[in-house]
C-alpha cells in the first residue's frame, strides 16, 4: 500500500516536475485543504473571485503546515499564490485525485507526508551561499557561510555538512596556491587509514587535519605524524581552537602541534595574493569558491553541497 502510493506520487510528480518552491507550495496547501471535500471535486471551487489565482493558498498557512512536519525554512513567502504556472498545476491535480478517489480511499495524512519530504528534500538540495563585499571582513563572510551548514547539519541528523565544507574550502585554497601533483584530494567521508594516508592533505611533510570538533583521537594521528617526522596542523572552525590547543597540551604537544582557525587560514592568504586590495580580494575568494565546487563535482556526490558566490 506504501508503495503504491509513493509511485503515484513519485510519478506525478515526474510528470509535472514539481521540484520548484512554487509547485511544492502548492501541492502541500492543496492536499490539506481538500481533507475536507466532498469528491469528486471541482476544479473552480479552488479559484479567487476573479478567476486569477488558486484560492487557499498563502505564506502563513504554508508555514504552519511545514511546522507540522518540523520544517522551519521559508518555502515560499506568499505560499505559491502568485507562482506561474499553478493553476494548470492545481488542475491536473485535482484530476489526479478524482481518478485516485474513485478507485480507493485517499490516505491523505500518507499524500501530505510525501509532499513534505518533498520539501525537504528540495531545502537539502540547495547550495549554500557565500556573499562578500568590499565593505565587509571575508571572516564574517564564512561565518554566515558556517551557520547556514551547521543550521542544515541539524535539520539532517547524521550528516556532517560543516565538516564537510571546512575541508573542501581547504581543499580548494590549497588547490589555488600550489601545484595540482603536491598533493590528493579525497571524499570528505573517506577515511585516512583505507587510503593510507596521516591526515586529510599531505604536503612534505606537513599533515593538515580539518575537523569541526578536535578530540583525543586526532591528537593519537597527531604523534604519529610527530612520530614519522612530520609536522601535524590541525584546521578548526574558530570556537574549537582552544579546545586542540589544550588537547595539546595535555597530551604534552604544546609546541609540536599546529592549530589554525579556518577564518584566518582563508581570509589571511587571500588578502596576501590580493595584495590588500578589496576588489582583487573578492575576485581571489571567487577563484577559491570556482575551485571548491570544482572539488565537490569530484569526489562527492552529493550537490547540496555546492556554493553559489555572490558579490557585491
Amino acid at each position: 500500500m506504501e508503495n503504491d502510493i509513493y509511485n503515484r506520487l513519485r510519478s506525478f510528480k515526474d510528470e509535472h516536475n514539481a521540484v520548484t518552491k512554487g509547485p511544492l507550495a502548492l501541492l502541500v496547501q492543496l492536499t490539506r485543504i481538500v481533507r475536507t471535500k466532498t469528491f469528486p471535486l471541482n476544479p473552480e471551487d479552488f479559484l479567487t473571485e476573479n478567476k486569477g489565482q488558486v484560492a487557499g493558498l498563502g505564506g502563513g498557512n504554508l508555514k504552519k503546515i511545514l511546522k507540522d512536519y518540523d520544517i522551519t525554512q521559508i518555502l515560499a513567502s506568499e505560499g505559491g499564490r502568485t507562482s506561474r504556472g499553478n493553476m494548470g498545476l492545481m488542475m491536473k491535480y485535482v484530476e489526479f485525485l478524482n481518478a485516485w478517489q474513485a478507485e480507493n480511499a485517499i490516505d491523505f495524512d500518507a499524500i501530505e507526508a510525501f509532499w513534505a519530504e518533498q520539501v525537504r528534500e528540495y531545502f537539502r538540495n540547495q547550495p549554500f551561499t557565500l556573499t562578500a563585499a568590499p565593505s565587509r571582513t571575508i571572516g564574517a563572510s564564512l561565518d554566515e557561510l558556517f551557520e547556514q551548514a551547521r543550521k542544515r547539519q541539524k535539520q539532517n541528523p547524521g550528516t556532517q555538512y560543516l565538516g564537510a565544507v571546512l575541508q573542501h574550502l581547504v581543499g580548494a585554497k590549497l588547490s589555488v596556491i600550489l601545484p595540482p601533483d603536491d598533493f590528493q584530494i579525497h571524499g570528505a567521508y573517506v577515511a585516512d587509514s583505507p587510503t593510507d594516508r596521516g591526515g586529510d592533505f599531505v604536503i612534505n611533510n606537513t599533515i593538515l587535519h580539518c575537523t569541526t570538533a578536535p578530540g583525543e583521537p586526532l591528537i593519537q594521528k597527531c604523534k604519529t605524524n610527530i612520530r614519522v617526522g612530520c609536522l601535524p596542523v590541525i584546521i578548526t572552525i574558530f570556537d574549537r581552537v582552544k579546545t586542540a590547543l589544550d588537547l595539546a597540551a595535555d597530551a604534552d604537544l604544546s609546541g609540536r602541534i599546529e592549530v589554525w582557525d579556518i577564518q584566518q587560514f582563508l581570509s589571511t592568504n587571500i588578502s596576501e595574493h590580493s595584495l590588500f586590495d578589496g576588489a582583487a580580494r573578492n575576485a581571489k575568494l571567487a577563484d577559491i569558491i570556482e575551485k571548491y565546487n570544482a572539488i565537490i563535482s569530484e569526489v562527492e556526490t552529493d550537490p547540496s553541497l555546492r556554493i553559489e558566490f555572490e558579490a557585491k
